[in-house]
């Protein structure tokens, strides 16, 4: 039931379709799920020149949605397996280009480092393909860095380029700066989470926040302080402000014990009670980064702000 992940790296269309054109064919005819999540346009040519008995049978996923956050399409591929357990499932799927201000890049390379593990006990195939024309150096040694397996002119192969997870395990000392564009809100970790609830609710309310990110905040932010309550120095801060395309929360623990940057990309993050906050956080926010010293641990969670204009500024959260 081993998970396995694999790149196809191509610079030509009728490469792409007889690579993955032979792959979905054969996951059909052994009567395999089989879901394909590729751009539209790729999508097209690809079923156009199938079978129309393999087509039928294939899962068309918008890659959009795939793709929406790092820790949001982790759990959809964990539910495409548990959908169609005990078979073994075979997806192809094409992310799209990275866009944004860090930690965009540098969190989609760990999710794509970390599936190894985090999927390892999931029934199911993951192809990951890259037209490489236009592709930045950057971001072909990315997908070099983080795919253990290439599918070359003569099928799969080792990738010795490969770098696991432990290349992404550093936690950096402090998130990189991302400038605030009106105030800052604060609040003090105490022991009623309740009224944090509530106050983060209250002022999602008051900054216009969609009904969607507010539930996001207040469940992640609640997750993180119980961490703090039970795990971590038992005090600690929030913080939330906007800056350019997003709202940005921090939450800070003085204990500095969590020290994993990949905490909560696991799925034994997900089963564990310990962990199992992290797990949640990272599926109701758009990144998520966790950073710190001796001196403390800094979570910080990004809300991409899909608005055309940016919310008002209120008055500043207290305790």
């Amino acid at each position: 039931m081993t998970f396995t992940h694999q790149s196809l790296l191509f610079a030509r269309d009728q490469r792409f379709r007889s690579v993955v054109g032979k792959r979905l064919e054969a996951a059909v005819a052994s009567g395999r799920p089989a879901v394909l999540a590729v751009a539209p346009h790729r999508a097209a040519l690809l079923l156009g020149s199938l079978p129309p008995q393999v087509t039928r049978s294939i899962e068309v996923m918008d890659r959009s949605t795939l793709y929406d956050a790092p820790g949001r399409m982790l759990a959809a591929l964990h539910r495409t397996a548990l959908t169609h357990a005990p078979a073994r499932v075979t997806v192809v799927a094409e992310p799209p280009p990275v866009r944004g201000p860090a930690p965009a890049a540098q969190e989609w390379q760990r999710l794509e480092a970390v599936l190894a593990t985090a999927l390892e006990e999931t029934a199911l195939d993951l192809l990951c393909v890259h037209d490489t024309r236009g592709m930045a150096p950057g971001d072909l040694a990315a997908v070099h860095a983080t795919h253990p397996v290439l599918v070359g002119e003569h099928g799969a192969v080792a990738n010795h380029a490969y770098l696991g997870t432990a290349a992404h395990a550093q936690r950096p000392a402090v998130p990189e700066p991302l400038p605030a564009t009106g105030p800052v809100h604060r609040a003090e970790i105490g022991q009623s989470l309740p009224r944090l609830r509530r106050d983060l609710t209250d002022l999602g309310a008051a900054l216009k926040l969609p009904p969607t990110q507010i539930d996001g905040l207040v469940v992640a932010v609640n997750e993180l302080a119980a961490n703090v309550l039970e795990h971590g120095a038992g005090k600690g801060g929030v913080a939330l402000w906007r800056s350019r395309d997003r709202w940005l929360c921090e939450v800070f623990d003085e204990a500095g014990l969590l020290t994993d940057p990949l905490a909560g990309y696991r799925p034994a993050d997900g089963v564990r009670t310990r962990g199992y906050g992290l797990w949640i956080t990272r599926q109701t926010c758009d990144y998520v980064e966790i950073c710190g010293d001796t001196d403390g641990t800094l979570v910080r969670l990004h809300f991409l702000d899909r608005a055309a204009d940016p919310p008002r500024a209120v008055e500043r959260l207290t305790p």
